[in-house]
């Protein structure tokens, strides 16, 4: 309440505008006990503001020598009262227009709305939102393209490219099974390379690559239909280019995608984000994306599950207690006993093989005839 047991000072000039009109009136203000009292003259009706409806259009400071109020009593209408004597008693009277007391509660609202923010994001992040991923979504898909082009051509190097027809056409028909259920407007361009490792992965733009020594490893094109859709599914989770735009920035990912090639720094883009790789969240979607693509596409997940336990196999008979590079794919993935237990979980439905006989023999063969490493020309 204000100090009621000290004087009033005297009356101050001031200057009242009527919400209901533009016109001012001149008259005095005093501080009474309950609020500003206002004396516009004769014809006009003496009016009281209480304190505790007053707002100042700016704090009201120590060395203050006028204020601009507002009141609820009349709501529209201004105040303007001149006198330094009027603003420091107006704080004694109403402490909450002071500077300090305006700071306070702005200070409260901004670490309020900070508050609100952290767990907004920490929500987020719990749901998986990823700001970096949110950026990669709002690339152009030339852009992703030219990053994809530049991480491929030098993970790839200097391996040649397997193009036996017949092989080119048996991975397309393979490519396209999987891949008619993706998301609206994905596209998938899958290549093979003359590579003894056993090896698979995605690179921006939706492109995949395999290896020879994959396939040479797969005892059925289930395997790698469970493999190639593991990779479709990190391309639908734009995990390629979250990793880049992580791992380079987006500075040096935007010098690519403005036409700067996979020279200079990003000569070895590609390299880079197979040492990045994945995090096992993310290797547990491409799997759950791949069981999906494997159902819709009516190819059964067994032999995914198959391949699992027999590498499981292979890395307990290698001397290197698998880690040596044959095993690279699955270096950063979830344990394979984890996977193999995901993939039995799956209820059964109706199914035929990935590929025919003399289809998957010819996948297998694809690499009898290679050409050069394929070079991107820049578009800039």
């Amino acid at each position: 309440m204000p100090p009621s047991s000290q004087s009033h000072p005297a009356s101050s000039y001031c200057r009242f505008t009527s919400g209901r009109s533009s016109l001012s009136h001149d008259g005095t203000a005093s501080l009474g006990l309950s609020g500003i009292e206002i004396d516009l003259g004769p014809g006009e009706p003496k009016r009281v503001w209480h304190y505790a409806g007053l707002h100042a259009s700016e704090p009201v400071r120590p060395n203050a020598i006028d204020v601009l109020l507002t009141s609820r009593d009349e709501p529209g209408a201004s105040l303007f009262v001149q006198g330094h004597d009027f603003a420091a008693r107006l704080r004694e009277f109403a402490p909450h227009l002071s500077y300090r007391s305006v700071r306070g509660r702005r200070l409260g609202q901004f670490l309020l709305l900070a508050t609100m923010l952290a767990v907004l994001i920490l929500v987020g992040f719990a749901a998986g939102w990823s700001p970096i991923k949110s950026v990669a979504k709002t690339l152009p898909e030339n852009w992703r393209q030219r990053l994809g082009n530049a991480a491929r051509e030098s993970m790839t190097a200097p391996h040649k490219q397997c193009v036996d027809a017949d092989g080119v056409t048996a991975l397309t028909h393979l490519t396209e099974r999987l891949a008619k259920n993706a998301p609206p407007g994905t596209a998938f361009n899958v290549r093979v390379y003359d590579w003894d490792l056993m090896n698979a992965f995605a690179v921006p733009g939706g492109q995949i690559v395999l290896t020879k020594g994959l396939l040479e490893k797969a005892e059925t094109a289930d395997e790698v239909a469970g493999v190639l859709g593991h990779e479709m599914g990190h391309g639908i989770e734009l995990h390629p280019e979250t990793a880049i735009l992580r791992g380079i920035g987006l500075a040096t990912a935007v010098q690519v995608m403005l036409g700067g090639g996979a020279g200079g720094g990003l000569a070895n883009v590609g390299l880079m984000l197979a040492q990045l790789g994945y995090s096992r969240d993310a290797e547990r979607q491409a799997d759950q994306r791949a069981l999906e693509l494997l159902k819709e596409a009516g190819i059964a997940p067994k032999g995914l599950g198959n391949f699992f336990v027999r590498v499981m196999k292979m890395e307990a008979q290698d001397p290197s207690g698998g880690n040596s590079d044959a095993f690279t794919w699955l270096h950063t993935h979830p344990p394979v006993t984890e996977r193999v237990a995901l993939v039995r979980r799956q209820t059964d439905y109706p199914a035929t093989p990935a590929l025919d006989v003399q289809s998957w023999q010819e996948l297998k063969a694809i690499c009898k005839t290679t050409a050069a490493p394929e070079k991107t020309e820049d578009d800039g």
